[in-house]
């Protein structure tokens, strides 16, 4: 590929190299790379169920173990509201009060959440707000149609004359309010994680924020602090992060030439969540819990939350620790055949790791099986809910291992492929918890643990004009790809999360 000097400068400044951006390129001509499901992991077959009495003894040894850890909260919190708030901007835009009925748009879009935004608009947590800002900058307000009212309200909670709600990253978009406040995701992080993350008074929280908003986050922590840790009793230690600019990727167009824009230069756009392992190896702690932005509940259901973090803390320590001594004895050398056994039933049954190894190399095997990152990830049961599943799949070594698998990844054109996806019972709702260190206390290069043959290819436009552009593999997908895996079975009412602003209504977000 034939770059000008100017094009080798807008690399190089990016923090990359010609060549990785050729390699790039090759990908899109390469295509999309299907993955080999071989199950869906179901409860019982790579998802454990963990009753009450095992449950109560994890959150006991969390509590017990998680003193002596380094631990702390990653939040991928770079996504803006605006999506959140795509119906509102399309009702803005179309509808007009003295042309239509407000009935008679709803049923136009055919779009359900919009009908149930307008019946239940009053319990939105920022409505008294709004109404005050509406009737402050419009004096006729009261004495215009309900229709006409509504339109004036929704362009006052999306424009920047009124709240310009959809132009705040979603962490600080009002989600919850209570008798003396209103919440926003980023305040209920922070009080979920004083209740198991704590270590010596202090709690520690990652946010990984879009350039430009980390002052905001900063604003609203400086609004909140006092009253959040005179609540929790807790010291907060807040770090940011944003995407590192060489995470991201050439667009190419048809063609498969590097797109250009207007002005003639590369296109290169966001590798997509999977950028963030970038991110997540800068990190010095040992145990890392991983959760979405908006997937937060209400104070009063806060604490069957925390409950199955701790679970799943505490299966992370006890699974981590059996991984350790298996190791320790390995290193050791002069290992029994019976040990040898057992180490490697505990590969198949308990991390579910199906391969083989030359009989010569079976201790190196076991090692290298071992020395992984390990991560134990709460399943919810499907409801229709979209996410990526959890499946056993085979990858081109023949290995077979626990994976989550998003729907574009499988081949649907393959009736058996397509038969074994139907099959999942359960969905991700990224409920993660993380050791990022080995039994040495050094921390794993998690570089060397993504399948970068995970990349996804999608289409997309610019300035009106097609183009693909190149995902890299997901943080939770091909990103941890290598990675030792758990699957255990945690309750819907866990995962809570606001795609639209109509989920606002949902009795989850109401507080009691």
């Amino acid at each position: 590929m034939n770059f000008s000097e100017k094009d080798i400068l807008q690399i190089e400044e990016k923090g990359i190299t010609s060549k990785e951006v050729e390699e790039q390129i090759e990908i899109f001509k390469r295509g999309n790379i299907k993955v080999d499901i071989t199950e869906a992991a179901t409860t019982g077959n790579g998802i454990s169920k963990i009753e009450s009495a095992e449950k109560h003894e994890l959150i006991e040894f969390y509590d017990t173990e998680k003193d002596k850890h380094e631990i702390l909260k990653f939040v991928p919190a770079s996504g803006a509201a605006s999506r959140m708030f795509k119906s509102l901007h399309n009702f803005a835009d179309e509808f007009d009060p003295e042309r239509h009925e407000l009935r008679e748009y709803i049923d136009g879009t055919g779009d359900k959440d919009l009908r149930h935004f307008f019946n239940h608009i009053e319990k939105l947590p920022f409505y008294e707000h709004a109404l005050k800002k509406t009737r402050k900058n419009h004096s006729g307000y009261d004495d215009l149609s309900h229709d006409a009212q509504y339109k004036l309200l929704v362009k006052t909670i999306l424009e920047s004359d009124g709240l310009f709600l959809s132009n705040l990253p979603k962490g600080l978009v009002p989600f919850h309010k209570y008798g003396t406040h209103i919440a926003t995701a980023f305040e209920e992080h922070l009080l979920e994680a004083a209740k198991y993350l704590e270590v010596n008074g202090v709690a520690k929280l990652h946010f990984t924020v879009a350039e430009g908003d980390k002052e905001k986050f900063q604003g609203e922590w400086k609004e909140i602090q006092e009253r959040v840790e005179e609540k929790t009793g807790v010291k907060f230690e807040i770090e940011y992060s944003y995407q590192d600019p060489k995470t991201d990727t050439i667009a190419v167009n048809n063609d498969y030439e590097p797109f250009r824009t207007e002005e003639d230069d590369l296109f290169f756009r966001p590798g997509g969540h999977g950028a963030l392992i970038e991110n997540m190896n800068q990190l010095d702690e040992e145990i890392v819990f991983v959760k979405n932005i908006d997937n937060v509940v209400t104070e009063d259901a806060l604490q069957n939350v925390v409950d199955h973090k701790k679970m799943l803390g505490g299966k992370l320590f006890q699974v981590q620790k059996k991984v350790f001594n298996y190791l320790e004895i390995l290193e050791k050398g002069n290992v029994s055949s019976e040990k040898l056994n057992e180490i490697q039933a505990f590969l198949n049954d308990e991390l579910f790791i199906k391969g083989s190894s030359n009989e010569d190399l079976f201790v190196e095997y076991l090692k290298e099986k071992l020395h992984r990152p390990l991560r134990v990830c709460g399943m919810v049961k499907n409801e229709g809910e979209p996410g990526g599943g959890p499946f056993l799949v085979k990858d081109k070594n023949g290995e077979i291992s626990l994976q989550i698998i998003e729907g574009a990844q499988i081949d649907n054109d393959n009736p058996e492929q397509a038969k074994t996806a139907r099959e999942a019972t359960h969905f991700n709702p990224v409920d993660i918890v993380c050791s990022l260190k080995d039994h040495k206390g050094e921390a794993f290069d998690l570089h060397e643990y993504v399948d970068e043959e995970m990349s996804f290819i999608a289409d997309k436009t610019k300035d009106g004009k097609p183009l693909k552009a190149l995902e890299r593999p997901g943080l939770w997908n091909g990103g941890m790809a290598k990675w030792n895996t758990i699957f255990v079975e945690v309750p819907v009412e866990t995962f809570n999360p606001v795609k639209t602003v109509s989920d606002l209504l949902k009795e989850s977000h109401q507080p009691r």
